[in-house]
């Protein structure tokens, strides 16, 4: 896969996956709009991206808000004079059944989680249409084809990341504008890692995430973002309004 001559958005990219993706976008040579909501922690990844001789700038902004969605992509273009790929990685993970809910952890799950990547898409499409094309890819998670326990609301918006998806894709077909989804199984990431460390019992939680897993283990960072890149690259030129499902096993059992 090679990306030279792209230009790449990837929201919530200061930590784990949407990190290890936009490094692995720029080591085949795409600049790289790494958004966070953290300044401290995107231009780390900034940071780590030029070390390694390649491009890429910070853009803040908190997706869930629709003007900074509209300047978020607006910054990337107006550094790189264009945008064709964007990576809608950032969102929550919020814990609870429908009867713990709140209209509050509602609202603020489904702003991240939804409403951000459909407001970037709207911006970003703009954007793509006057360089010919381009490709959306939506991360959502097993969470969206599995029951998981405790994750009620997370299920909800990860669901409606796919229906994006398959709107996305026939709507811009004709535009040259490819969308897809990835749904990753659980991934030891910074932010899985934090949670676990906030436990009661860290050693029993990772564990009990672990048996959960048919192969026996969790996903690797790179493992998802490798599928980010493929559902992004030239060479999957005939996939759009697919989901990639990388979970160990997990809508097997």
């Amino acid at each position: 896969m090679n990306f030279e001559g792209k230009v790449v958005l990837i929201t919530g990219a200061g930590s784990g996956i949407g990190r290890k993706a936009a490094i692995m976008f720029a080591e085949r040579g795409a600049k790289v709009a790494v958004n966070d909501i953290s300044a401290e922690r995107g231009n780390e990844t900034v940071e780590m991206i030029k070390k390694n001789g390649g491009v890429a700038i910070f853009v803040h902004g908190d997706v869930s808000k629709v003007s900074e969605a509209e300047k978020i992509v607006k910054q990337t273009v107006n550094e790189f004079n264009r945008l064709d790929i964007l990576v809608n990685n950032a969102g929550i993970v919020p814990s609870g059944k429908v009867e713990d809910l709140t209209e509050e952890d509602f609202e603020r799950t489904m702003a991240i989680n939804v409403k951000g990547p459909m407001f970037l898409a709207k911006y970003a499409v703009a954007e793509m249409k006057k360089v010919g094309g381009g490709v959306i890819v939506n991360v959502s998670s097993v969470a969206a084809l599995k029951g998981i326990p405790n994750r009620c609301v997370y299920s909800v918006s990860k669901a409606a990341l796919l229906g994006l998806t398959k709107s996305l894709a026939i709507d811009y077909v004709k535009d040259n504008i490819r969308v897809n989804a990835v749904c990753p199984g659980t991934t030891y990431s910074q932010g899985l890692a934090e949670r676990v460390r906030a436990s009661k019992d860290p050693d029993a939680v990772l564990a009990e995430m672990i048996a959960r897993q048919p192969v026996g283990r969790l996903a690797k960072e790179e493992e998802i973002a490798f599928a980010i890149l493929f559902a992004a690259c030239d060479e999957a030129a005939f996939m759009t309004g697919s989901y990639i499902v990388i979970d160990g096993g997990a809508t097997t059992a």
